[in-house]
């Protein structure tokens, strides 16, 4: 029987999804070739174009459904009352994933559900917006950088990294 998600073929593009992902490490998009894939994952281009139209839709799709896990795993409140630490451990054990989350030109982790509580206290003010983007732009090259080394620093540290800015700036404000 020949359904849409089968074992069989829920099995090629994961083998696709990973080849894909080893590829965008060590070259560009533009770079990448249906034939390379198909070599690596040993499948017939047929099983690739029976997946994918071609390399960007496979990028295009890939992105889609990294964004649709971050969403997932934020849902499961990893971001609960700012527990980056939980945020770290999910990064380092997933080195792989996240470096190509970024390498797809995605620019920032999906912090839409970014809660201002903590914001508001630090920065109680009318320019809290420019504030937040702030923090969500150091926060993602904290990240990056962090990624590029290959996580070398332990979780704890750039936990420790982050809540030293946010306490700085507690601290400046009770001085106040």
């Amino acid at each position: 029987m020949n359904t849409p998600n089968n074992k069989r073929k829920r099995e090629s593009q994961l083998k696709i999804q990973r080849a894909f992902a080893n590829l965008i490490q060590e070259k560009n998009l533009n770079e990448i070739t249906v034939t390379e894939i198909c070599k690596i994952t040993q499948l017939n281009r047929t099983t690739f174009y029976a997946n994918y139209l071609d390399v960007y839709d496979l990028a295009d799709k890939f992105k889609e459904m990294m964004s649709q896990e971050l969403e997932e795993i934020y849902e499961d409140k990893l971001y609960k009352d700012f527990d980056f630490l939980k945020l770290f451990k999910h990064i380092k054990e997933n080195q792989l994933f996240y470096k190509t989350y970024f390498k797809l030109n995605v620019t920032e982790l999906p912090f839409e559900k970014y809660n201002t509580e903590l914001a508001n206290s630090l920065y109680n003010n009318e320019f809290i917006d420019y504030h937040i983007e702030f923090f969500k732009a150091g926060l993602n090259a904290v990240i990056l950088k962090w990624l590029a080394s290959d996580c070398k620093e332990t979780p704890e540290t750039i936990n420790n990294i982050i809540v030293s800015e946010y306490m700085n700036k507690v601290i400046l404000k009770e001085k106040k």
